[in-house]
């Protein structure tokens, strides 16, 4: 098992490396980079696209403009010597390729840089804003496992009754609708759209928060979190749901279960006896892997719409800033997150079940 480790881990380097470049080389391509959003602050023009937006074919270029100002929306009228100042201030002077080299050996000595417009380092940014995410995961993790793993017995022992095939109904029909308008739902049902005020619009906690007692904060944190929590689960629900219901029925038509009815033990003694260990075996496996699937997945769409405070919502607002520094050492620290995740998943699967062993199975 420790070589496996090993292997994993050695393949993390390339596999990390691999998702830079691919990543790196697509932002090249992409228009309106931080220059252009530093020229259309400072010129009032809001966002750099409205200057894509508004560009039509009776724009006639100064022929006198110099061919850096002209790569930039907006910096007609500036002098080329602020251009060249705005580019090496965003190291965008030197070539693409020393650009990435120099970013990732900084990445190797956790040296995110800093980000170009909120003036904060990005690793402390990002652990600022890491709590609210995995609040978000966590819950919605356990949720799904609280809720899913009896329903999913459940399923199994009454493989098709009408309790079967109505609660299939509803959850394939949940699995179906995105994540993104089930959470735009909730918002107009229940945050004071055009139906019922009962849960607040946005926010992870009220103003006067610090002024409650720990009871009072308690009750006010649930009170947010419950809206973004309920939308982010709905998806993982259905599936570890399914896969529950699937492991259990998989189980109870083996022989062992047969002879354990036929010794006379009860129903609920072979079922949570010895039909749970075995058939829970995949399920609890997987934990870390679905919650990295929220944390990821579901934060981007579910802080933005909740105006939740965490990695999702500052990762959006960095990309449509072109932000670099915060989109990339994000990427990064995600990327080594996710991979990292999936060994642990390896050795949960051996933890709960001995009998799996990775390097025979790759021999």
């Amino acid at each position: 098992m420790g070589a496996y480790i090993l292997r994993r881990l050695l393949l993390v380097i390339p596999t990390l490396i691999g998702i830079m470049i691919i990543n790196f080389a697509l932002v090249q391509f992409v228009p309106g980079g931080p220059v252009d959003q530093a020229i259309a602050q400072l010129q009032g023009g809001g966002d750099v696209f409205e200057g894509f937006a508004g560009q039509g074919n009776d724009v006639q270029l100064d022929t006198q403009t110099t061919a850096a100002s002209e790569r930039y929306i907006g910096a007609r009228g500036l002098p080329p010597e602020f251009i060249k100042e705005l580019e090496e201030l965003y190291g965008l002077d030197k070539p693409a390729h020393e650009r990435f080299f120099a970013m990732m050996g900084n990445y190797m000595r956790l040296d995110f840089g800093e980000s170009y417009f909120r003036k904060i380092e990005v690793l402390d940014l990002v652990l600022e804003k890491m709590p609210v995410s995995i609040t978000l995961g966590l819950w919605s993790t356990l949720i799904a496992y609280i809720i899913s793993i009896p329903l999913g017995i459940r399923k199994a022992v009454r493989d098709g009754s009408r309790f079967d095939t109505w609660t299939s109904g509803i959850i394939i029909a949940a699995y179906a609708i995105p994540g993104f308008l089930f959470a735009v739902m909730l918002l107009v049902l229940f945050a004071g759209g055009s139906y019922w005020q009962i849960f607040p619009l946005r926010g992870l906690t009220s103003d006067n928060f610090e002024t409650l007692s720990l009871w009072g904060k308690i009750v006010d944190y649930l009170w947010h979190i419950t809206l973004p929590v309920v939308a982010s689960t709905i998806s993982a629900f259905a599936t570890l749901t399914l896969l529950t219901k699937n492991s259990f029925l998989d189980e109870i038509k083996k022989q062992y279960v047969i002879t354990a009815r036929a010794k006379g033990l009860s129903e609920s003694r072979v079922l949570y006896g010895h039909v749970f260990r075995n058939a829970m075996l995949i399920v609890i496996a997987g934990f870390p892997s679905v919650f990295i699937g929220l944390f990821f997945g579901g934060s981007v769409i579910i802080e933005t719409l909740f105006s939740l405070d965490g990695l999702g919502r500052l990762g959006f607002e960095a990309a449509v800033a072109r932000d670099y520094p915060v989109v990339f050492g994000t990427l990064f620290m995600f990327g080594i997150i996710g991979l990292v995740a999936g060994i642990l998943s390896d050795l949960m699967y051996v933890l709960v079940d001995p009998r799996i062993d990775f390097e025979k199975r790759e021999g």
